[in-house]
């Protein structure tokens, strides 16, 4: 009764969102956007043309996600790759009232906390950037060549479970993809199935 439990619980918190829509073909050119970030500064993704960019679905409180901040792997991943140049956006495209909406005041708090490395947090309450992309859960990872084409969709890693102990032995699908690209090879993943909790879009 118990494991039945918790397999409820895990489905109910992988379950994905019914309001997006499918996300861009990998090899597809990626929607341009406009949205601001928690210190209010607007970034478009046609600014960073010439770059690669990685866009990550982001809930502070989704097991999912404090999975990879809670152990400093997504720290740690940030870090390694806007030190080589890359541009990374984690987008919170939650809705006001629902879990994971974030003030610009809250979403500081939360970064610094956090200790957070990525390049900016983007504020995407109306969902539009989530929409485009069809992100479906946090964290749901895209990886956008300097063409402007997606090379990889889908999750983080291998193991869709909310257990840190997992990150050590699981594939990080997004840090292959950003390795092969860099070093001018074809991704050999391009697509996975992500996990986490649903994006809490507005209804």
């Amino acid at each position: 009764m118990k494991t039945k439990s918790i397999l409820a619980i895990l489905t109910s918190l992988v379950a994905t969102a019914v309001f997006a829509a499918d996300s861009p073909p990998v090899g597809s050119a990626a929607p341009d956007f406009s949205a601001t970030d928690s210190k209010g500064k607007t970034h478009s993704l046609s600014q960073y043309k010439g770059k690669y960019v990685v866009l990550e679905w982001f809930n502070p409180e989704c097991p999912f996600v404090k999975k990879h901040y809670g152990s400093s792997n997504m720290q740690k991943l940030q870090q390694e790759y806007t030190s080589k140049g890359i541009v990374w956006l984690s987008v919170d495209s939650s809705a006001p009232g629902t879990e994971g909406n974030l003030t610009p005041d809250q979403a500081e708090k939360i970064t610094g906390e956090w200790k957070t490395k990525s390049t900016a947090l983007l504020l995407d309450q109306d969902g539009k950037v989530g929409q485009a992309y069809g992100a479906k859960n946090t964290p749901h990872m895209v990886v956008i060549n300097p063409e402007g084409k997606i090379v990889y969709e889908g999750a983080i890693d291998s193991k869709a479970t909310p257990n840190p102990g997992d990150i050590p032995s699981s594939i990080n699908y997004v840090k292959v993809a950003l390795d092969e690209s860099l070093a001018g090879k074809s991704v050999s993943t391009a697509q996975t199935k992500p996990y986490g909790c649903s994006v809490k879009y507005k209804k």
